[in-house]
């Protein structure tokens, strides 16, 4: 992760690249001593401690509070070098995830560990977008501490959208939205300045995955709640296509289904409305649904066994034009595949004649705050890149205290 300075750099930009390298690599081993540092830097011990001073002194990294444990441990096989680590309070970033049905958000800080997280009901298609963001951000703010407003260093906002790289939503029909300027919205909404970043919905749980768990090879991300949205990871980087569509299976039509789409035969919206028809009552939920299924309610595992047959046909396709080395589920939905894996790989099996190898298929831990996780992933990734103004002072400047 370390930044090649050139020879014609300006002594700023070196210091900047510097810097960001030095946090980089203290984020991706989590502690290391001043020695290993100045190392995996390719610096001298003097020049390495005068990046960790100003770091320090900014309130980014701090001294290990075990290196006084570790000392005692290893007392008798010598003194170990002062373990340096991020301050995870020096910095925090919100994600917040607009969904049909529901807004979710999270806050992540420095050392991207999630300090908080929230999800409410909100019918997002009978709301403005002003609306929609302001009620993420209120749910967020609401979660947060003062001080952590204080430090809060970007806003990422998913939706299940097609996004411009410039913010503009140029289409989200599940929602409503046409042409508006998410990003812009966001700025209004949010109570500090800070960088904004906004990104489809199933990209951002892409992102936060990989985030967390590190991807290699082809990944394709389904997040399932009432529609069905796609991501593609090739080599831990983002695939979107020629016009950032890729991994949108959910809108590809099923033959034999009358015209309907996929997202319309595994949402979380036909799933509902197939069981309150079945056992005719209105109000039953997804939780409910799931939980027959789990008790192994005759007419709840009918429709967890059509469901099982459509998410198969709908892999198998991905499957054949992708070849991905692993699968990953994620949304509310998604908690109905370990009920019913061993079906959806039957019909997977019968749905080709050769015996293709099939990818790995896995449900992520925090299915339900994946894309809001994403999204705060992305600014806690710009943070620690030369896109972050927080490094890019003057010559000699003190870079921003975290405390200020």
């Amino acid at each position: 992760m370390n930044d090649t300075v050139s020879i014609g750099s300006s002594p700023r930009r070196i210091r900047q690249n510097n810097i960001v390298a030095a946090l980089q690599t203290i984020y991706a081993h989590r502690s290391l001593s001043r020695a290993d540092l100045a190392r995996k830097l390719g610096m001298n011990r003097s020049s390495s401690g005068e990046i960790v001073a100003e770091l320090t002194e900014g309130g980014f990294v701090q001294e290990s509070d075990e290196s006084g444990k570790q000392r005692l441990e290893h007392s008798r096989a010598g003194r170990p070098g002062i373990m340096l680590e991020l301050v995870p309070d020096a910095a925090f970033f919100v994600g917040i995830e607009i969904g049909v049905e529901h807004i979710s958000a999270a806050v992540v800080d420095l050392s991207a560990e999630v300090r908080a997280c929230r999800k409410i009901a909100f019918d997002t298609p009978s709301s403005t977008v002003e609306e929609a963001v302001a009620q993420g951000v209120e749910l967020i703010i609401g979660a947060m501490a003062k001080g952590m407003i204080g430090r809060c260093k970007g806003l990422g906002i998913s939706a299940p959208a097609h996004i411009r790289p410039d913010g503009i939503v140029t289409l989200a029909p599940i929602i409503g939205w046409r042409e508006v300027s998410l990003k812009e919205v966001g700025r209004s909404a949010f109570p500090a300045t800070v960088p904004i970043a906004v990104e489809n919905d199933a990209n951002a749980f892409a992102i936060g995955y990989s985030y967390r768990h590190g991807v290699s090879g082809v990944t394709l991300f389904l997040l399932m709640e009432t529609g069905v949205g796609g991501g593609i990871m090739i080599d831990g980087k983002l695939f979107r296509g020629g016009h950032g569509l890729a991994g949108e299976i959910g809108h590809t039509l099923v033959p034999g289904s009358g015209g309907q789409k996929f997202e319309q035969l595994i949402g979380r919206e036909v799933l509902i409305r197939q069981y309150r028809e079945a056992i005719g009552r209105k109000h039953v939920d997804l939780q409910e649904f799931l939980g027959d299924v789990h008790d192994r309610v005759p007419a709840a595992v009918n429709i967890a066994e059509i469901w099982s047959r459509h998410l198969a046909y709908a892999l198998l396709q991905a499957c054949r034009l992708l070849d991905p080395d692993r699968i990953v589920l994620g949304g509310s939905v998604a908690s109905l595949y370990p009920m019913v894996a061993a079906r959806v790989a039957v019909h997977m099996s019968e749905g080709q004649s050769i015996p293709f190898p099939t990818p790995d298929i896995v449900v992520d831990d925090d299915a339900e705050f994946g894309s809001a996780f994403g999204a705060a992933c992305m600014l806690h990734q710009r943070f620690l890149s030369l896109e972050s103004e927080e490094f890019g002072g003057e010559d000699g400047a003190p870079i921003h205290s975290a405390t200020s």
